[in-house]
């Protein structure tokens, strides 16, 4: 059942902020911005490292819309800090803007309705959430197939722009 127009399931994790500290992260600790929730299969894999480095370039471009990131696997924050510690050389994710959370129970992952059983492990969910705490947007991949940046932030402009959007709306365009 899609979660679109429904209020994001609540949600608190453990975390690793932006500076590489652990902390913890609460769906209302976003209230009053919207909110890019992203969820990956694991830490140290080949598609998702390119997913959260990408979406760390494009962290301006996402505050610049009073956006927030959220990354989230099922993985420790032992591992996510162990990752992002690790240099992009070493296969590593080095710094990235926005916090990474630890889904160890499944629990919002499976709230999400992304949790894959048999692999212990989310798929390519992604959803964006309003400053009022509904879920606007979700999409779910296959484990192989990364997402697009551009069109996560595509969507979110079609979004905030309070109207009906053709088929490749753009920022800047007419509105239907």
């Amino acid at each position: 059942m899609a979660l679109v127009g429904s209020p994001a399931p609540q949600f608190r994790m453990g975390a690793v902020d932006a500076n590489g500290k652990d902390c913890e992260v609460r769906l209302q600790d976003y209230a009053g911005k919207w909110l890019v929730l992203f969820f990956y299969p694991h830490d140290f894999t080949f598609v998702c490292p390119t997913e959260i480095v990408a979406l760390s370039e494009a962290y301006t471009e996402f505050r610049k819309r009073d956006a927030e990131i959220l990354g989230v696997s099922t993985d420790s924050t032992h591992v996510h800090r162990a990752w992002r510690n690790a240099s992009p050389d070493q296969s590593g994710l080095g710094s990235i803007r926005y916090p990474l959370a630890a889904d160890g129970d499944h629990e919002v992952s499976k709230a999400y309705q992304v949790y894959l059983p048999a692999e212990g492990a989310a798929f390519r969910g992604l959803f964006i959430i309003d400053p009022q705490g509904l879920v606007q947007y979700e999409v779910v991949h296959n484990l192989n197939v990364g997402r697009s940046v551009d069109e996560v932030l595509r969507v979110l402009d079609a979004i905030q722009a309070g109207g009906l959007c053709p088929v490749n709306w753009k920022p800047g365009e007419a509105l239907l």
